[in-house]
């Protein structure tokens, strides 16, 4: 699907990757309507695109009663939907699953899981109706290999990867294409938006100068959208990762926990 000329709905379009996919979405010939909680980080990537190709819409996506309304508030704003980017997600503290409360893992649940499921499902009736539309759900690296001290974001990313697979499966014969998207370590603020301060614990610096650049991760996944592939890695470390968890599942999960160790509090 080429994204000049579409309306396309992408969420935690305030920071990070969702905002780079605003920016270069914009820059194709799309007009975005952008979802996020925060007002502020919405006007700041509002005021950097141009206000007349956006459309700002504050919204928790956890709260399936607001999500059900959002549909028609962008039709009536743009016309139609032709596509949806479900990016928005948070991750957990860095601590074991023994030493999670129940409010953390059903917060992880409902934003990373719930707000996924019922952001497509509100929109997908509309998309069905245009002539060629896309759905592309953001999961993980997290969400094929597990990182010990992220157990419950990784769940919930591998939640999406089967929802989604599933998703393309029945939508294969019709006119909405669907990509999951596999992102590995990309520079964004994913840790303040999630409510997590680094403990000290570890120097992340270096983590995070190797990381992937969030317009780079955003261009990889509008080309996957445009190419309609069904799966997407983002970064050479989702892309060795999933290689060596094909080889030799153990191998490389003993391989992530001695990487994550440095990140436990």
């Amino acid at each position: 699907m080429n994204v000049k000329g579409k309306i396309i709905v992408v969420t935690g379009a305030g920071s990070g990757m969702g905002r780079e996919l605003t920016i270069q979405l914009v820059q194709k010939g799309a007009k975005v309507a952008m979802v996020d909680l925060n007002e502020t980080t919405l006007k700041e990537t509002a005021d950097l695109v141009g206000i007349q190709h956006v459309s700002s819409h504050i919204l928790n996506i956890s709260d399936q009663k607001l999500i059900e309304k959002l549909p028609e508030a962008i039709i009536e704003r743009h016309g139609a939907v032709d596509a949806l980017i479900n990016n928005a997600g948070i991750i957990q503290p860095f601590v074991d699953v023994k030493d999670l409360t129940s409010d953390i893992i059903e917060r992880i649940m409902m934003v990373n899981f719930y707000g996924t499921v019922h952001m497509t499902k509100a929109f997908l009736p509309f998309l069905l109706k245009r002539p060629q539309a896309h759905v592309a759900n953001v999961s993980s690296m997290g969400g094929f290999i597990p990182f010990p001290g992220q157990t419950i974001y990784g769940a919930s990313k591998a939640a999406i990867k089967l929802f989604t697979e599933g998703l393309y499966a029945e939508l294969k014969q019709t006119n909405v294409g669907v990509t999951v998207i596999f992102p590995g370590a990309v520079n964004t603020n994913i840790m303040t938006n999630s409510g997590i301060e680094n403990s000290g614990s570890a120097d992340t610096s270096q983590e995070s100068n190797a990381a992937l650049a969030a317009d780079k991760a955003a261009s990889i996944i509008i080309s996957a959208i445009e190419k309609n592939k069904f799966r997407a890695l983002v970064g050479k470390d989702a892309k060795i990762l999933d290689f060596l968890y094909r080889l030799n599942p153990r191998m490389a999960v003993n391989i992530i926990t001695k990487q994550m160790a440095k990140y436990k509090q």
